[in-house]
């Protein structure tokens, strides 16, 4: 819950920052302290404690105590919030919502800007000198690895997406130096993703890791791009992180956009001016 209210701090207005810089500053004692004294202490109005604490998804005040209290005794972060058998419609999208938004903020702040530098060079470098180009995911990070074949292959990017392991170990077994491969993994425990990872990197082609820190995957790639998220891999069906993968094959592809430059803008044009008859006027 601490963590979340920090990653979300430079969304609120000023007003409602102080409250949550107190927060952070004493939890314990904010879960105890009547409105009053929380709103002389945050230099700001009651209501605007209250609008605080709905703004980070809670009933109100009660609610954000009760959950704060929860959270403080528990030595545990109370970030993924846990969607109950009775929340109404518009609970369950706050929290949803709410989980997704806090994770891409944490990881704004967060992130690497170094790494996915060197991962956007790397990629260019593939496509400049007409190497391959490849993306490995399983179950859904699969899917995440078609969104990625997708999103290059836009660029006029010659690239492909394997989510079967033999697929991916034979095409990693045929990678070598100035190719490049995007492997992507929720838990970075999947032993098919590792065993493909680790053939091509001896192969002596380039592989950028997408995926938790900490995990064996994280440490096997050239590149790593972390993408931590509150979702336990083992537990939750995966939402914020395959968001957060999503959003960082995006970032990897705008910035090789750039990289590629103007002569990007005609190929774009021609496309969209390809699709127009396929679309209902």
């Amino acid at each position: 819950m601490l963590d979340r209210i920090k990653a979300s701090l430079p969304s609120l207005a000023p007003a409602e920052q102080r409250v949550g810089r107190l927060v952070l500053a004493d939890p314990r004692s904010f879960a105890n302290l009547p409105i009053t004294e929380l709103a002389s202490r945050s230099h700001v109005s009651k209501p605007t404690v209250v609008r605080f604490c709905r703004s980070m998804g809670y009933d109100g005040l009660s609610d954000f105590k009760l959950k704060l209290a929860g959270s403080v005794s528990e030595g545990v972060p109370f970030i993924h919030r846990s969607v109950d058998a009775d929340d109404k419609t518009g609970d369950v999208m706050v929290k949803v919502i709410d989980n997704t938004v806090a994770a891409f903020l944490k990881y704004r702040n967060d992130a690497s800007s170094v790494a996915v530098e060197r991962a956007a060079d790397a990629l260019l470098a593939t496509y400049n000198t007409g190497k391959r180009i490849e993306f490995f995911g399983v179950g859904n990070s699969g899917i995440v690895a078609q969104d990625a074949q997708h999103k290059f292959f836009r660029l006029g990017i010659t690239s492909i997406a394997y989510s079967d392991g033999h697929m991916q170990v034979m095409s990693a077994s045929l990678l070598g130096p100035g190719d490049c491969v995007v492997v992507i993994s929720n838990s970075g425990r999947t032993r098919d993703l590792m065993d493909a990872c680790d053939i091509a990197r001896k192969n002596g082609a380039t592989t950028i890791v997408i995926t938790v820190t900490g995990s064996p995957l994280a440490a096997a790639g050239n590149i790593h791009l972390t993408a931590d998220h509150p979702e336990g891999y083992d537990r939750y069906s995966p939402m914020v992180s395959r968001l957060m993968h999503l959003m960082i094959i995006d970032i990897l592809a705008t910035c090789v956009a750039l990289r590629i430059g103007s002569k990007l803008q005609p190929l774009l044009k021609e496309m969209k001016n390809n699709l127009r008859n396929k679309r209902y006027a």
